[in-house]
């Protein structure tokens, strides 16, 4: 197949999980163009079977904001007609739905034909979408695409309560690439941020309100009463500086790090021990999912799509939405050296029900399904 790639080329969870895709569907041999403003974040190395696109914005006096919306369906109109593109995958439903149903339209007029498939992540439901200002062009958008995914049985819930679909929802979850994501021998940098052999609890997001990163310092400082600890900040975001000020408040500055961005972000995963995720919201949960590769047990909100990630009990525990002092509980007893194995043992074994080479296959039969309708001339 002959894919075009539609995401934001950042580090949040809907643009890795698209440079994701892409590069395992170029590893089948399919040929996959990445359509956006700048390189994915991971889209790093060669391979004959990826291209990227970028998709040229410019200024002008006339325009308080440049206009990207039709500036990324100009881009997807040059790239389906010249690369002979088999589909357009496009992936957060704002504003790249909306886009590809332009470039459809104005490529319909040069009698190609390209279908489309949306795949809905989170808040451009969950929060973006739901605003007056985008709710009706978000509901078409998504209606007029031929093929609709979304990464939970939660968020395909939320779609459909909250907005006016008609089209039918398959869901398929996040995935995790193991060559990758795994426990990796990195015993010296353990020894350098836990000299005195103490436990390392990790954290990583983009430090948003929905994120309850305070929740995060308030279970680790439960636990530092408790057993020697060391907590690790990775990510960054509007709540960083709050942050660092409710460390000062409790007192328990130097046992925190904050590391900022991480690409690399397996190799803190790789020497942890816990992974927090107290968010009030989580379609999916992938950084959780990451963590879980590399053998760390979660404790997190019982939010979302959570609940379908984590097994309670097994590969972590889910616990009510800021109830800090049960997830504190909880990380103490996964702590616990009696059982710390096990929950690290589940955690892999839970991780790899969502490997690439599980998940990809649902991506490549409903790109053939999808495909064979507008053939078809099903809608």
């Amino acid at each position: 197949m002959n894919i075009g790639i539609v995401c934001y080329p950042t580090f949040g969870g809907s643009g890795v999980v698209a440079t994701e895709l892409g590069i395992a569907l170029a590893k089948q041999g399919h040929r996959v163009h990445f359509i956006t403003y700048s390189q994915p974040t991971r889209l790093d190395f060669f391979n004959e079977n990826l291209f990227y696109h970028e998709v040229d914005i410019r200024a002008y006096p006339l325009f308080e904001y440049p206009p990207y919306e039709l500036a990324l369906a100009s881009k997807m109109v040059d790239v389906v007609a010249h690369e002979h593109l088999d589909l357009l995958h496009v992936h957060y439903a704002i504003p790249h739905a909306s886009a590809a149903y332009m470039a459809k339209k104005i490529l319909n007029t040069k009698g190609l034909n390209i279908p489309v498939i949306t795949t809905l992540h989170g808040t451009d439901i969950t929060l973006v979408g739901k605003d007056a200002s985008y709710e009706p062009v978000v509901t078409f958008s998504i209606n007029e695409s031929d093929g609709v995914t979304a990464v939970s049985e939660d968020l395909k819930k939320d779609t459909y309560q909250h907005f006016d679909v008609t089209r039918e929802i398959e869901v398929i979850p996040n995935f995790i690439d193991l060559t990758r994501f795994q426990k990796l021998k990195k015993d010296h940098f353990k020894m350098a941020i836990c000299p005195n052999d103490e436990k390392l609890i990790v954290h990583t997001s983009n430090f948003r309100k929905v994120k309850r990163v305070h929740d995060v310092l308030k279970v680790f400082q439960g636990i530092n009463k408790k057993i020697p600890a060391k907590l690790l900040m990775v990510g960054d975001g509007p709540e960083r500086n709050h942050l660092e000020t409710l460390c000062r408040e409790l007192g328990n500055c130097d046992d925190v790090r904050f590391l900022g961005k991480l690409e690399a972000v397996e190799e803190v995963l790789s020497v942890s021990d816990l992974f927090l995720m107290p968010s009030e919201k989580e379609s999916f949960g992938l950084a959780a999912l990451e963590a879980m590769a590399c053998q760390v047990p979660v404790v997190s909100s019982n939010a979302g799509g959570l609940p379908e990630l984590i097994i309670d009990g097994k590969s972590g525990f889910l616990c009510n939405v800021g109830d800090t002092q049960d997830m504190t509980e909880k990380s103490l007893l996964i702590l616990d050296d009696k059982n710390l194995p096990e929950f690290k043992a589940n955690a892999l074994a839970r991780a790899k029900d969502f490997d690439v080479t599980a998940i990809l296959p649902m991506y490549e039969s409903f790109y053939e399904k999808i495909m064979d309708s507008a053939k078809a001339g099903v809608s």
